[in-house]
């Protein structure tokens, strides 16, 4: 038991004090940190304004009113996202767009409005011009004040009292509960309200991003390790001293105590970035309450991490037992990676449909499942027999994995040379029983 852990020492050890691992580790830090504070940057560097300004030309008539309406309106509103901005006319239409250029050239207004003949409308036509090419945005927002003025005269001519009206522009609110509709089907919580349901998803995220990352970084980190190894020969010195077996699993449990030190050091620079003042006052906006999180989908999420880790990461140490040269290496673990993006594609894509058919069927399938029923977990409520099904189909995968992965990696590790044909993978294999 001593060399066990004497290889998982110092395959910790090896790789936390590579150069490449601090490099990375670092730079992916300061991609982190930037990408957190990205929002604040946008703020601060583009000037702290979004409110756009449009101009118009105060003048008599209904080109004038239609200005007005639109600016009396946007004041009204609490979080204005528009600003009408009036100019005094200058008597011809060419003076007046000369005056608006030149105030867009001084940074002003961001662009105007010009108005033509009346429509069926109610008002008459109109047009937004600005340097922006599609301004989808400020036109739509143009485009839902019009509506809301015009419905307002249309029920003010009606003859309605404020009262009423105040009554009829009401907003309606409909809460959301997620539940299980079949019963005595022993369903996981007694469903989710809707900010249960938005802290959950954030949760989900989190877990399928964490998974990801883990096994793509193990994955490299354990069949470059043992490939390393077989191409610099040291692997004959180790043989004799280590059995194969806790060789593997020793640089399985080395390399996911490695991996976790780095997400750990992602968590902490994500919650020193989270916890700077103008992050924080964003984040307050959200209303996220960590509470909402039910504790039995924190216990799934560590189990099939820990599960979907366990299952790849044999996977990655087999295929790096057979490789002689590192060049190599990027080729052999294609599939497995392939394998691992497709789960991850199909949870994150789905997060909309999680009671989509191909949810319901690769949340059994065991190199996909640690990714999406955790998907079916955290926004549906999916029966106990199902999880529970998911979770020893997985089990079995892992026992399969662990037995191929034992008996590739004894045979696989002393394979020099050329890279191995299966036939005599198979040959080799039938030699030696685990």
């Amino acid at each position: 038991m001593n060399s066990f852990w004497t290889v998982v020492g110092f395959t910790a050890r090896n790789k936390l004090k590579a150069k490449s691992f601090l490099i990375t580790t670092l730079v992916i830090a300061i991609i982190i940190s930037i990408g957190a504070n990205i929002p604040y940057f946008i703020t601060k560097f583009g000037g702290g304004d979004t409110v756009t300004k449009i101009g118009y030309t105060q003048a008599s008539g209904e080109d004038s009113a239609t200005g007005d309406q639109l600016k009396a309106y946007f004041e009204q509103q609490e979080k204005k996202t528009v600003e009408l901005v009036a100019f005094e006319d200058k008597g011809s239409v060419d003076a007046n767009e000369t005056m608006l250029k030149k105030a867009i050239e001084d940074k002003q207004i961001k662009g105007y409005l010009t108005f033509g003949d009346m429509t069926d409308s109610g008002f008459p036509e109109i047009t937004y011009k600005s340097e922006k090419l599609l301004e989808v945005s400020t036109t739509s927002a143009l485009q839902g004040a019009l509506l809301m003025i015009r419905q307002g005269i249309i029920l003010q001519d009606a003859g309605l009292t404020q009262e009423q009206l105040a009554q009829l522009n009401a907003p309606i609110q409909i809460g959301t509960l997620q539940i299980s509709a079949t019963e005595g089907a022993g369903s996981i919580g007694d469903g989710k309200s809707s900010t249960e349901q938005g802290v959950n998803m954030g949760l989900i995220y989190f877990i399928i991003i964490l998974l990801f990352m883990a096994v793509m970084i193990s994955g490299q980190l354990i069949a470059s390790e043992i490939t390393s190894e077989k191409s610099s020969r040291v692997m004959e010195i180790l043989i004799t001293s280590v059995s194969p077996i806790k060789q593997m699993f020793g640089k399985i449990l080395g390399v996911f105590l490695v991996v976790v030190l780095q997400i750990v050091a992602y968590v902490a620079v994500i919650i020193i970035n989270a916890s700077l003042p103008h992050n924080k006052d964003m984040l307050k906006n959200f209303n996220i309450d960590f509470s909402q999180i039910d504790p039995t989908l924190l216990l799934y999420s560590v189990l099939f991490f820990l599960t979907g880790f366990f299952l790849f990461a044999t996977m990655f140490a087999a295929v790096g037992s057979v490789i002689s040269r590192t060049e190599d290496l990027g080729q052999a673990i294609m599939p497995i990676t392939i394998i691992s993006l497709a789960g991850f594609y199909i949870s994150i894509f789905s997060i909309s449909t999680p009671d989509s058919m191909l949810v319901k069927v690769t949340s059994f399938i065991p190199l996909f499942s640690p990714f999406v029923m955790m998907l079916r977990l955290g926004l549906t409520d999916p029966p106990v027999w199902e999880v529970l099904t998911s979770i020893g189909l997985l089990f079995v995968a892992i026992y399969i994995s662990v037995w191929l992965s034992a008996k590739i990696y004894r045979v696989g590790v002393l394979m020099y040379g050329k890279r191995p044909s299966l036939k005599e993978i198979a040959k080799a294999m039938k030699a030696y029983k685990v």
